[in-house]
């Protein structure tokens, strides 16, 4: 498999990678987990988009926002593997990827995320913590982490 990294602000995007990344968001976050919800919520315009793409498909994808936006601190949201590459441990490094460039972008010491309660372990092994009782957002389980630097 040979991805193709991209780091963009959302004015960099082009309209194709803009399209496949809200394809995949819906195929995954609407129809995947049955959940109809306001995808567009205007934080991706002050976002940076972390996309991996093997040829023209997206195999992942998440945002980094900086401070303020969804939190006070730092934050990685919207993060996902296309069903088509699951189990090839692309999310992992799609996660270290974002870590890295909130570091470097934000000199973020803190990364906060709101977590679907399921993939709680996977997050703790970049380091996030728990930081919240169990809520439901949009229907799903969810949990405020923490990670700091």
């Amino acid at each position: 498999m040979n991805l193709i990294w991209i780091y963009k602000a959302f004015d960099e995007l082009t309209t194709r990678e803009l399209y496949a990344i809200l394809q995949l968001r819906n195929e995954v976050f609407v129809v995947e987990q049955n959940c109809v919800y306001e995808d567009i919520d205007n934080k991706d315009l002050e976002s940076f988009h972390l996309m991996a793409f093997e040829d023209d498909r997206l195999a992942a994808y998440c945002r980094v926002l900086p401070p303020g936006i969804s939190y006070e601190e730092t934050s990685i949201g919207r993060v996902i593997t296309s069903p088509s590459y699951r189990g090839k441990g692309i999310g992992v490094t799609l996660l270290e990827r974002a870590i890295e460039k909130a570091v470097i972008a934000f000199a973020a010491k803190c990364i906060k995320i709101g977590a679907q309660l399921y993939l709680k372990k996977f997050y703790e092994g970049f380091g996030f913590v728990q930081t919240s009782e169990v809520y439901l957002e949009d229907g799903i389980e969810h949990i405020e982490m923490l990670r700091i630097q």
